[in-house]
Order: structure tokens, then C-alpha cells, then sequence
């Protein structure tokens, strides 16, 4: 590898590490207010459903916009129209009650996993990515199971909140992984 494209692995994964560890802090940020609203869909619930698929839309373009070394480019934006259907979605789908958004949550869930999970894949050469990966496959899993739970008997947004820990930890795992990828301007990654 070259030297000039080692710099930019290196600033890309040292970008990607920034990036990771905001939306670590969001998402636990998110959880635990969402837990204290959890119980019924109300205006907070509702607002807090339809920022977190805008703050993965926001990530997804700070993350194209940082990654050009890595590709994926048009992956991340199908990520970013995904992620904005998807806070649509939700806005509206909030009116008619938790199995609508449940409904729309988990189609996101699924897309946006999918996406995560071959984004992860096509970057493992930079290092810190298998955590992304997991984490797009567990999003897809996670995905299937609100779709499920939608049609349950008292269906609940607190599986909401369960999505949102394991995403962060996985955040955190992978900007961890990524400090030696940032370190490496040397090409010896």
C-alpha cells in the first residue's frame, strides 16, 4: 500500500473512531431517556423515536463524507434516504399507535442492518469493522423480531431501547478497534 494511501486510511479510520464514539454516547444517551418514556407513546417517546433515525442519517453522511478512501459511497446514501423514510415513517406511523411503529422501526431495522453489515464487510481490510458487521446482522435479526412483535397482544416500545444498547456497544468496540487503523500512517496496517 502505498504511503499516500495509508495517510488516508488513517485519517479515515481516525475520522470513522470520532464518529463511532458520538454515536456510542447518542445511543446510550438515547436509551436511558427513552426508557423513562417507554411505557406509552407519547410526545417524548414519539420525538425520541424519529431523532435516532436522524441521527444515523446525519452519521451516515458524515461517514460518506469521510470515507471516500473506503468506498461504500453509495451504499452510506442509500443509508442516509433510508434513515430519512424512516423518521418519516415514524412520525406518522406515531399517530396510529406502537404496532405501526414498531412496524415502521423494524423495516428500518432491516434495511439499515443489511446496509451496516456489507458496509462493515467491504472496509474489513481498514480494521475495527467486524464489530459493524455483527452489529448490521444483529440489527437485521432485531428487525424481524419488532415486525413479529408488532402484531403481539401488548406490544411495547422497550425492545426499542434494547436495539439501541447493543448498537452502541458495538460502536464502542469498533472505534477501540479503529485506534490502531488511526495510528498506522506508516502503510503497515
Amino acid at each position: 500500500m502505498t504511503t499516500v494511501a495509508a495517510l488516508g486510511i488513517s485519517t479515515t479510520a481516525a475520522a470513522l473512531r470520532r464518529l463511532y464514539f458520538a454515536r456510542f454516547a447518542f445511543a446510550i444517551v438515547w436509551a436511558l431517556v427513552m426508557f423513562t418514556t417507554a411505557e406509552h407513546l407519547g410526545p417524548l417517546a414519539a420525538t425520541l423515536l424519529v431523532l435516532y433515525p436522524l441521527a444515523d442519517a446525519a452519521a451516515a453522511v458524515i461517514d460518506a463524507r469521510t470515507s471516500r478512501l473506503t468506498g461504500s459511497l453509495t451504499l452510506l446514501y442509500a443509508n442516509v434516504v433510508v434513515s430519512l423514510l424512516a423518521a418519516a415513517g415514524l412520525a406518522f406511523a406515531g399517530a396510529s399507535g406502537i404496532p405501526a411503529v414498531l412496524r415502521v422501526w423494524g423495516t428500518w431495522a432491516i434495511v439499515a442492518g443489511l446496509i451496516q453489515l456489507v458496509v462493515g464487510a467491504r472496509r474489513r481490510t481498514m480494521g475495527g469493522q467486524w464489530p459493524m458487521i455483527i452489529s448490521g446482522g444483529i440489527s437485521t435479526l432485531a428487525g424481524a423480531s419488532f415486525l413479529a412483535s408488532a402484531s403481539a397482544a401488548d406490544p411495547a416500545l422497550t425492545s426499542a431501547i434494547g436495539y439501541a444498547i447493543p448498537g452502541a456497544i458495538f460502536f464502542l468496540i469498533a472505534a477501540v478497534r479503529l485506534g490502531r487503523a488511526a495510528s498506522q500512517p506508516s502503510g503497515q496496517l
